[in-house]
């Protein structure tokens, strides 16, 4: 129950992308850069809060935090929805990403030590899948509910959103850390949701700015400087934003460094179906929305195999083996999409290939992360993951948006083609530092895992 918030979370930083016409339309005075920060100002947001969060909720309580931040994401689902001008929308925009940001990291942290260890990988793998489900579905739930109006992108979290307090309020019980020791760093925090902020807003704006131009040359400067600076602090401060040992255990940095890597090509390939479909092929949004729903259920069916299979070839493996086959639909896609259409011979089999990727890939990431650390680190390992994740769909978006440009209708598949490579690759890079996970020490030399929750300790929950 308490991965529908995550699903909701996921489900709304993709699916704005497809209510983009009718914002225009109701909205007409507000230009495209200004409709922008309707999907900008949530992302943003979002990537900046999440490691902070996930510090938070491990101190004063993962329930608390899970609670407070779906109240205020579904209080601001609410606000969109009835958002009179684009100024208020992107308003409760920017709230809905910071009850997603305290949403994430408290979701998952305040399930699982309600679960005994020998249970603990299907739980992760249902709570991945229902995040990657929710991405996914974006684009073809969006189709399908702004046929009625773009404001119901946002009334469907109301009734998800409540089913999940009234949930979370009476079945689960209360956990934090019981080493904590007070509020971290505020300074590095700060500096922290400054960096990450700007960084994500570099890699959103930067084509339409110009990557040499003088904001975005400003924005990345301030992310460098500002990282470091939470970064040098983190390494000096007794209580620090960043847990920097949990960073040294060669598990859980391969396996973030995976799914930067891996959602570099998701956030890409979710963008470049809906623009396919309907720039090139030229079906409206209903039909791509119906047609990109392959994806999604492969994803759900594979996340199934990926809770099954995990306890006997390790999730490392299982991760290895989704990036490998988001690759393979890549290139599938490279391989046989034309101009002319041709939905099952040419579209859907890479769609499903990736689908199934995405099942398998999802469940290993999550996994793989939680088991290098102790119960009392999984909302900060969480956090410090999502972020990774979030920064790497924003550079993805970024670089297929600058290979593929505005393409003529002469030009527009060998543009695609060269973004479906840049998907393979990086999904196939994802793939390797996986694999190389599998063979990684699940602990850091100077034993930061605090006592890990990994292979060693628990086989049924295997990083290899």
């Amino acid at each position: 129950m308490v991965s529908i918030g995550v699903f909701a979370t996921l489900l709304d930083l993709f699916i704005v992308n497809i209510t983009f016409p009718d914002l225009q339309r109701d909205f007409p005075d507000a230009d495209l850069a200004q409709l922008s920060w309707v999907l900008n100002g949530y992302a943003i947001v979002f990537a900046a809060l999440l490691v902070p969060a996930g510090r938070l909720v491990d101190l004063y309580g993962r329930k608390r935090g899970f609670l407070i931040g779906l109240t205020l994401f579904t209080l601001a689902s609410a606000a969109c929805a009835a958002a009179p001008s684009p100024n208020l929308l992107i308003a409760a925009r920017v709230l809905q990403g910071v009850g997603a940001a305290i949403m994430t990291p408290s979701s998952l942290g305040v399930v699982l030590p309600a679960f005994a260890p020998r249970t603990r990988p299907a739980v992760i793998a249902a709570w991945a899948a229902v995040g990657a489900i929710g991405a996914a579905a974006g684009p073809p739930l969006g189709g399908l509910l702004v046929q009625a109006s773009w404001r119901w992108v946002f009334l469907v979290n109301l009734p998800l959103g409540l089913v999940c307090l009234w949930y979370t309020a009476r079945r689960l019980d209360e956990s934090r850390d019981p080493h904590a020791q007070g509020l971290p760093d505020l300074a590095g925090t700060a500096a922290l949701m400054l960096g990450i902020g700007s960084l994500t807003l570099a890699l959103i704006k930067g084509r339409e700015w110009g990557w040499d131009a003088t904001g975005s040359l400003a924005a990345f400067g301030i992310a460098a400087a500002m990282i470091t600076t939470a970064v040098v602090r983190s390494a000096r401060h007794r209580v620090p934003v960043l847990e920097l040992p949990i960073l040294r255990i060669p598990s859980f940095a391969l396996a973030v460094a995976a799914a930067c890597v891996f959602f570099a090509a998701f956030a890409a390939l979710l963008l470049a179906g809906v623009l396919f479909l309907t720039q090139v092929w030229g079906h409206s949004i209903l039909k791509a929305g119906l047609e990109l729903s392959a994806g999604p259920l492969a994803a759900l069916m594979f996340a199934a195999v990926a809770a099954r299979l995990g306890p006997r070839i390790g999730m490392a493996a299982i991760g290895a083996i989704g990036g490998l086959l988001v690759a393979a639909g890549m290139t599938y896609n490279a391989a046989r999409l034309g101009m002319t259409p041709d939905y099952v011979g040419a579209f859907l089999p890479g769609q499903i290939l990736a689908g199934a990727g995405i099942g398998l890939s999802m469940p290993a990431f999550t996994a793989v992360t939680v088991a290098a650390v102790a119960p009392a680190r999984f909302a900060t390992a969480i956090g410090i993951s999502a972020m990774f994740r979030q920064v790497g769909a924003a550079l993805g978006v970024a670089a297929f948006v600058a290979i593929v440009a505005t393409p003529t209708p002469a030009t527009a598949i060998d543009a695609y083609r060269h973004g479906w490579v840049f998907m393979a690759t990086a999904a196939t890079v994802g793939a390797l530092l996986m694999l190389a996970a599998r063979f990684a020490p699940t602990s850091s030399p100077a034993g930061a895992a605090e006592a890990p929750l990994s292979a060693a300790t628990h086989p049924t929950l295997p990083v290899h």
